[in-house]
């Protein structure tokens, strides 16, 4: 019998229970590194379990691990549960509209509530299957904060946390299922304190050195470097500091934070020196002075194939998601407030999968894997510094209306939805059967997927961020 089938009355057991989990980290809505309240209701929830819990994590306070089991392989479980700031919506709403019950902007507009709390239920859904058979082996749950703008887990690998893992397994909510088969971009994010001198603007502006004149230089020069990168690179950036308020006062100090991203570490770090010559020359034109505050970076995602495979084969047995009729009604409502190029986009990924379907409300099915794709998925994650260390495997898993963008107003709405808990579950099935399956292989399953890590890797793993960059609350 398939551990799947024979854990069903678990998953329908608990449902409700882990439902109830990931909604109230929706509401929670708390930010990267400042996820307390959201980490304490996992670590408890596992601990009330029988887990052995290890917090905090690399020095991180709101990063935990909690294991079960003795001998046998080691499996992780990655689960993360940031929001995102300025998404605070309300839940259900079919128009962008703020909520009055979840105090704060914040909102999970990347459906980390969903994605840690099914990684929780797998983790116990694991447990129970190797007590009900007596079987050896260890799962572990790691708590894994600020993947948004934080790179929490490539703190986390510089630490050495996930070094002794046999595999690693985590999934993305989306508005598709599938195996994930394309690699990420590397990027790294620093920030750019100009430093000048303040001076009357209208008196004595030769006096006066602008800081906020070189942000605004540094801008036009990144621009100008855009023709000559890569073209698979991006840079973004935010003004985080424009030098107060008054415009009759020549700006003393003011900071733009950059985001770098290329197809490798390699290609970040050179673009990164780039973009950091043209704030130095942004300096010099300026008469300011230049600090380089060096924030995070992640590694660009090595695939693994064998891993990949054990994980297509849930899917696969799991078969189309387990929706009724309110779910594809929920979804057409939803589906009806995007886009046709949200959709478009949604629907490229996906190619012949929907060949001459047209575009659903609700994607129900699997999409099938065929390997590691050609191309790159243009995001960035830190679970790929975690698949440098250990052979890691990923699922997207359908929680939304088809198309629905990540990072929107949308995605915050639908996430406390039947839809959102039914695709939630679905993972936490895909992960717990593909945690077994690893868990019971023969060896040689797991000594192929860390050879084809050793190879894809082509030497040792190098932490994007350099040892002496601090943690962030340790930062000056």
């Amino acid at each position: 019998m398939h551990p799947l089938d024979t854990l069903k009355p678990f998953f329908d057991l608990h449902a409700s229970r882990i439902a109830t989990l990931s909604d109230r980290i929706w509401s929670l809505a708390e930010l990267r590194y400042a996820e307390s309240g959201s980490a304490g209701l996992h670590a408890d929830g596992l601990a009330q379990a029988g887990f052995r819990i290890g917090q905090p994590l690399a020095g991180i306070p709101t990063a935990f691990v909690a294991e079960h089991g003795e001998g046998g392989p080691v499996v992780g479980l990655l689960g993360e549960y940031d929001a995102l700031s300025g998404l605070n919506q309300q839940s259900g709403a079919l128009q962008c509209r703020p909520s009055m019950d979840s105090p704060g902007p914040n909102g999970h507009g990347c459906g980390h509530h969903l994605l840690g709390a099914a990684a929780h239920l797998a983790a116990l859904a694991v447990q129970h299957y190797l007590q009900l058979n007596g079987l050896p082996g260890r799962i572990r749950f790691y708590g894994c904060p600020a993947e948004e703008g934080g790179s929490g887990k490539t703190f986390m690998a510089r630490a050495g946390v996930f070094d002794d893992l046999d595999a690693a397994l985590t999934w993305h909510p989306a508005s598709h299922t599938a195996v994930f088969d394309q690699s990420t971009l590397a990027n790294i994010q620093a920030s750019f304190v100009f430093k000048g001198r303040a001076a009357h603007a209208a008196n004595a502006p030769h006096l006066g050195r602008s800081a906020l004149d070189a942000v605004e230089l540094m801008n036009v020069g990144v621009n100008y470097l855009r023709e000559h990168m890569p073209p698979n690179a991006r840079v973004h950036y935010a003004v985080t500091d424009s030098g107060g308020l008054s415009p009759n006062v020549v700006q003393a100090r003011a900071e733009v934070l950059y985001l770098v991203r290329a197809i490798d570490n390699r290609e970040a770090s050179e673009l990164y020196q780039r973009v950091c010559n043209v704030a130095r020359g942004a300096a010099l034109m300026t008469g300011c002075e230049l600090e380089l505050r060096f924030d995070k970076a992640c590694s660009n995602l090595l695939l693994n194939d064998v891993l990949n495979r054990v994980m297509e084969a849930q899917l696969q047995h799991l078969g189309p998601l387990p929706v009724g009729e309110p779910e594809r009604l929920l979804a057409r409502d939803h589906h009806a407030t995007l886009s046709a190029s949200d959709v478009a986009d949604a629907g490229r990924s996906l190619g012949a999968v929907l060949r001459g379907q047209g575009m659903p409300a609700l994607f129900e099915g699997v999409k099938p894997y065929r390997g590691p794709a050609e191309g790159v998925m243009y995001g960035s994650t830190d679970v790929a510094d975690v698949s440098w260390v250990t052979p890691t495997a990923q699922a997207w898993v359908a929680c939304y209306a088809f198309g629905t963008p990540f990072h929107s107003w949308q995605m915050v709405s639908q996430g406390k939805t039947s839809l959102a808990h039914l695709g939630m579950v679905q993972a936490a099935k895909v992960l717990a059967g593909t945690a077994i399956a690893l868990l019971t292989a023969a060896p040689d399953t797991l000594a192929a997927a860390r050879a084809e890590l050793r190879e894809r890797r082509a030497g040792p793993y190098v932490c994007p961020i350099p040892a002496e960059v601090p943690l962030p609350w340790q930062r000056g």
